[in-house]
């Protein structure tokens, strides 16, 4: 779906970009963490040459997203699965990125793995007003908290505009869907706590709601407790069997998504207007061939180091400042 040619440029695009970037560890142990098997002598055999391998790749990717139509690096790229603020420091300072001036947003989260989510964005374009993180509340099947990552949240002007930003990763279906099930619709019910927050401080706030949901847009926790009436998710028709952000046992899912307050849609002088999404899937981020062709080119399958980029494609979407 789009209102331009994907040949031609516009210098009042804008590219707003999620990606979940697959276990970016640094190579230091952290002892208040699981972090072991991301060490030199851990599972992986994680070092100094595949951390800056992988910072490299990434950073050629975040470069790419949308650029095709806005002839530009996106103004603003929220992350799931980071370390810590340093490998973001990190990953902006590769050659494909230092250029652009990015700026980081980074809170530790409690979960035990210690990933984050974050939020890269371009000075030029973006200005921080405030930021702060929204923990999740869960407990497991024995009553013991169950720690995951924040909401982060962040405000600020995009092109004279100001916008809120929610970066989101959900809990992870590792245990089966459907016994998880219920700490995302519990998840996606805090994500509504804070959009309600905003709107109850704000008229007519413009909000963009992004993460990796590890559900598709059609699942009970995005559809029914997440996408209200004042909420669009241009993700939806995006799903198919032969496109999704990731793939798990040859089945395409969507689990990255933005979603974006109705107002994006309306034309206002100063405003930005909605123009079109998708999942940025070229050749170069998928699998060349074999049995997983067109799959995200990873970084490890299980403990084979590939020295892909990521398990997941970047989705996004493109603005039109009025």
């Amino acid at each position: 779906m789009g209102l331009f040619s994907k040949k031609t440029g516009n210098s009042d695009l804008h590219t707003v970009a999620f990606y979940n970037l697959e276990n970016l560890f640094d190579i230091v142990d952290n002892p208040h963490t699981f972090d072991d098997d991301f060490t030199k002598y851990g599972k992986k055999r994680w070092n100094k040459k595949r951390y800056e391998k992988k910072l490299f790749k990434l950073g050629t990717a975040i470069s790419n997203v949308g650029f095709d139509q806005a002839k530009k690096a996106p103004a603003i790229v929220g992350v799931a699965e980071v370390e810590n603020q340093r490998v973001l420091e990190d990953l902006v300072a590769t050659k494909h990125l230092k250029n652009k001036d990015y700026g980081v947003v980074h809170y530790d989260s409690p979960d035990e793995r210690g990933i984050d989510t974050g939020l890269l964005y371009q000075k030029r374009f973006f200005e921080v007003d405030q930021s702060e993180v929204f923990p999740l509340q869960l407990v497991d099947e024995e009553g013991r908290p169950d720690h995951t990552r924040d909401i982060l949240k962040v405000s600020g002007v995009l092109n004279g505009e100001y916008v809120h930003v929610l970066v989101n990763h959900w809990p992870s279906r590792r245990a089966g869907a459907n016994e998880t099930q219920h700490k995302r619709i519990l998840a996606a019910q805090n994500a509504q706590k804070v959009v309600q927050s905003i709107r109850s401080q704000e008229e007519n706030p413009k909000i963009i709601i992004m993460g990796d949901f590890n559900d598709d847009p059609h699942s009970t926790s995005i559809k029914e407790h997440l996408v209200t009436d004042e909420l669009y998710n241009p993700m939806e028709t995006l799903l198919s069997y032969t496109k999704g952000s990731l793939s798990h046992k040859g089945s395409w899912n969507l689990f990255d998504q933005i979603i974006f307050t109705h107002n994006f849609f309306e034309t206002k002088e100063g405003g930005h207007k909605f123009a079109h999404a998708d999942v940025f899937n070229p050749r170069f981020l998928a699998e060349y061939d074999g049995r997983y062709k067109g799959n995200p080119f990873r970084t490890y399958f299980g403990r084979k180091y590939l020295g892909g980029y990521s398990d997941h494609f970047p989705v996004y979407v493109h603005l039109r400042k009025q």
